[in-house]
């Protein structure tokens, strides 16, 4: 049972393949999340998760606090999203804008609302007693361990020193928690379950705890009127309990709880499971039974040992962890940073001599950025992102939401809905850079999902062929607009933006069969709607009427506020992104589908959408017109889209319109959300200007204060590295390490841009291996005092060949790479040595 009984061997990842022999680096800091104290806020927890379910560890010593998730736990049923009153609205809407009567069109446009989301719930908590102790001063400790996705407290109490681990396995589907003293017979705890939703506990003869629950069946109790109180979606949680030999287990039937009495060590292990049987199956009819189930899934793994659950559990989650490592280092001539640190903190420093791979807890490491800017805490945050993805999203699970699969309240937050018009895409941005691509498995469900339900509300609502989705969504798929303000309900170009990473899928992994069975019917159905959307302008052009910039308003030539117009410049770049991939995948070498009716459709279309627009002022045009923009430090970046992620401006196509997307960044500001800093961040790497990326990646690293709720725009990092919008929303998180390896790589099916945003004094030495690039290159790059030393490249696909441009700092070279063969380049991008995979050797353990 005790984990010394086993030696863990990874296997090797993309990271191991290839060796640098010019870069030498100190040792990275381990990648780890610290804490000096237990939890005060919940955003002080500790996240763990397998995708399906996450809990959060407050590490309390009297008691314990574990939160618990379930990815299906969402209120409402299935619905119908389609409206037939909707068209006359919509001509309603044209007509207005046609007119440039925009105010009177975006007041009438509130008769072109659908329902509001459902919301995402949580599943209840695991609570501990342990009779009131008090630990010793300076003993306590508590991290997240990300290379072992592992969370663990320790702490001394009468010279005990006590041990909580915890993790969520996968491959067993269970949340396991070991708590274990250095003194024989020094565990007693108490444990019990509890929720905040409709529940009940019982004790099974098995000596488990189950808690039986369900959600509500609509998302407000004040909406349940008599007689129409639907069943919401059942859940169940079950928890056991192994203890030492020698230890007792007391049954305390009227609280509902099970103590433990004298153990060496005891493990809990939690397992839950709900009714949801997909997001067009009422769960009154659902045939499943989450408390049979949930049984059957422990009776499946109790008698595994916490070893061999610890095991399994490493050798699946660092199979996509490992496969991506950073190393970021200073120029010397600025001084250590952490160093610094230990002068700044001594008194810090000195609560942890005992720990020697922590220097401060992370909430420090954040406060004193501004001054140190470690750039450790970088390679942190950037693999804290790609855990955190991990974590909330593997194939089979949902789509991650707002908050991941972490959440705390009754009612989140813009009810932790998945958010279409950045926050939702955001999450899978690093999903491919970043080497995680089946991660981004459940995004693609929930567009075949989506396309069900869109394809009804686009043929009742807009009477138009396809499939369309709008900016908010949940579990049953919702795709028609939102309630609340035209300014983001009235946006159907959600099911746009989401079918481009399709499209990149196939970019980066050049998996045909997915384009085939997957990618291209969806493209084909969204870009069947988008045909049919766009109608004939009276300037010569097709434009998008009702159009909107998300969640921005104008000032209309009459003096009133406004924000329905047509063909915004976001429109116009997501249908060209669609458009553009629907023509590239038809060509003959893909799948020769050049012929088809849709794809002459798409050619005759293209040319004629919207161009994007230069203001007077130098910056790009958010609509179509040169409205006065009431808000000129917006949030929201939406007019940039085709510079990034879009592909439809480069530096080298469009010169012009990328010193006027400089000039938009410089007018918006800084200042933002987290999403928006990270998009900021993205779009400055896209420009290849690395001092103004950095500087954001700077803006992001601000420590928040959870005690202020209020909603704000502010951005920053709670102490847990969860990014604040605030309050916590994960997408800043997951958007991170996309943006930083868009300032160390990008691509195109053809081009290999090295370098091309490194801030060459914050980050003068460095190494990243495992990044993945367009065309299926996998690319590693180290550099030293700011410049380039070699490069690793390999093509995964097997049997490929691919010729390849690569650029550094105005020299471009091309080559020819076959898969299978690892080649080295050196600082002139000459190809100094080439070996085959299979010469790769590992080290023996």
């Amino acid at each position: 049972m005790e984990s010394g009984e086993w030696v863990f061997v990874t296997r090797p990842t993309d990271k191991d393949l290839w060796n640098p022999t010019s870069t030498e680096l100190e040792d990275s800091r381990p990648l780890k999340v610290t804490f000096s104290g237990p939890a005060k806020y919940w955003t002080d927890g500790i996240p763990i998760g397998n995708g399906r379910l996450g809990a959060m560890v407050w590490g309390g010593v009297s008691s314990e606090l574990i939160q618990l998730n379930e990815d299906t736990l969402w209120t409402g049923t299935p619905t119908d999203f389609t409206d037939p009153a909707i068209p006359q609205a919509l001509s309603e809407v044209r007509n207005l804008v046609d007119s440039g009567k925009f105010s009177e069109a975006t007041k009438a446009a509130a008769r072109m609302f659908g329902k509001y989301t459902n919301v995402y719930k949580l599943l209840g908590d695991i609570k501990l007693e342990f009779n009131g102790s008090t630990y010793a001063e300076g003993t306590y400790y508590r991290e997240l361990d990300l290379d072992t996705a592992t969370g663990r407290v320790k702490y001394t109490v009468d010279d005990v020193e006590f041990t909580r681990e915890h993790f969520v396995s996968n491959p067993d589907q269970v949340i396991v928690t070991k708590i274990s003293g250095s003194k024989a017979q020094s565990v007693s705890f108490a444990v019990s379950l509890d929720s905040i939703l409709e529940h009940q506990c019982y004790l099974t003869d098995e000596n488990q705890l189950v808690m039986e629950g369900i959600c509500p069946g609509k998302r407000m109790t004040t909406e349940v009127k008599a007689n129409d109180d639907p069943k919401g979606m059942k859940f169940t949680a079950v928890l056991d309990l192994q203890i030492s030999n020698g230890a007792r287990l007391v049954r305390l039937l009227d609280d509902n709880k099970l103590k433990v009495v004298g153990a060496d060590w005891a493990v809990l292990l939690l397992v839950a499971s709900s009714s949801f049987e997909g997001p067009f199956v009422d769960p009154s009819d659902s045939k499943k039974n989450p408390t049979s189930d949930s049984l059957q899934a422990m009776n499946s793994i109790k008698k595994l040992s916490y070893s061999q659950l610890y095991s399994r559990h490493l050798d699946d989650f660092q199979n996509l962890f490992h496969r991506v490592s950073l190393q970021l280092e200073k120029n010397s001539a600025i001084g250590d940073g952490v160093s610094e640190i230990r002068n700044l903190m001594p008194s810090v420093i000195e609560d942890f001599k005992g720990n020697k791979d922590v220097v401060i807890p992370t909430v420090e490491r954040i406060k004193s950025f501004e001054s140190d800017e470690d750039p450790s805490l970088v390679e942190l945050l950037f693999q804290f992102g790609r855990y955190l993805l991990i974590s909330c999203s593997r194939p089979g699970t949902q789509v991650a939401n707002l908050q991941g699969i972490w959440n705390k309240d009754l009612y989140p937050a813009w009810d932790s809905a998945p958010t279409l018009n950045i926050n939702l895409e955001m999450n899978y941005w690093p999903s491919l850079p970043c080497n995680l691509r089946e991660c981004q498995e459940p995004l693609f469900d929930f567009i075949k999902s989506l396309s069900i339900s869109g394809s009804k509300v686009a043929q009742v609502n807009y009477i138009t062929s396809g499939w369309v989705a709008h900016h908010r969504s949940d579990i049953w798929a919702k795709a028609s607009a939102d309630m609340g303000n035209p300014k983001w309900a009235i946006w159907p170009m959600a099911g746009a933006w989401v079918c481009t990473h399709l499209w990149d899928h196939y970019t980066y992994t050049l998996d045909k069969d997915f384009l085939i069975n997957t990618a291209y019917p969806l493209l084909e159905g969204c870009a069947s709607f988008l045909v049919d959307w766009l109608i004939e302008g009276n300037d010569g052009y097709l434009e998008t009427n009702p159009s909107t910039s998300p969640e921005h308003m104008f000032i209309a030539p009459d003096g009133n506020s406004a924000s329905v117009s047509y063909s915004s410049t976001m429109d116009m770049a997501i249908i060209n992104e669609v458009f553009s991939a629907i023509v590239s995948a038809s060509e003959k070498q893909v799948l020769g589908r050049s012929e088809d009716a849709l794809v002459q459709k798409v050619l005759k279309a293209q040319p004629r959408l919207y161009p994007p627009k230069i203001a007077p002022d130098g910056s790009i045009m958010e609509w179509a017109l040169n409205f006065k923009d009431p808000e000129v430090k917006h949030r929201h970046i939406s007019h940039l889209f085709g510079l990034f992620p879009g592909h439809s401006i480069t530096l080298k196509k469009n010169p012009e319109l990328c010193k006027a997307a400089e000039n938009t960044l410089y007018k918006r500001g800084e200042d933002g959300p987290g999403w928006s800093t990270v998009w900021k961040t993205a779009v400055w790497a896209r420009l290849q200007n690395s001092e103004h990326a950095y500087t954001m990646v700077k803006h992001l690293i601000r420590l928040v204060d959870p005690a202020d709720q209020k909603i704000g725009f502010e951005g920053g990092l709670y102490s847990n590295l969860f990014a604040a919008h605030p309050p916590f929303q994960i997408d800043a998180n997951l958007g991170f390490p996309a943006a930083v390896s868009e300032m160390l790589v990008q691509s195109t099916m053809t081009d290999l841009y090295l370098l091309p945003a490194l801030p060459r004094d914050k980050w003068a030495k460095g190494c990243v291996k495992g990044l993945q690039a367009r065309g299926g290159n996998t690319v590693n790059i180290c550099w030293d005092k700011g410049d380039l030393q070699e490069v690793g490249l390999w093509l995964k696909k097997d049997g490929s060949c691919s010729l390849q441009r690569l650029h550094y700092r105005g020299t471009t070279v091309t080559t020819s790479l076959s898969s299978g063969i690892i080649y080295t380049f050196n600082s002139q991008l000459q190809c100094t040595k080439s070996f085959s995979l299979s010469e790769v050797a590992f080290p023996r353990v």
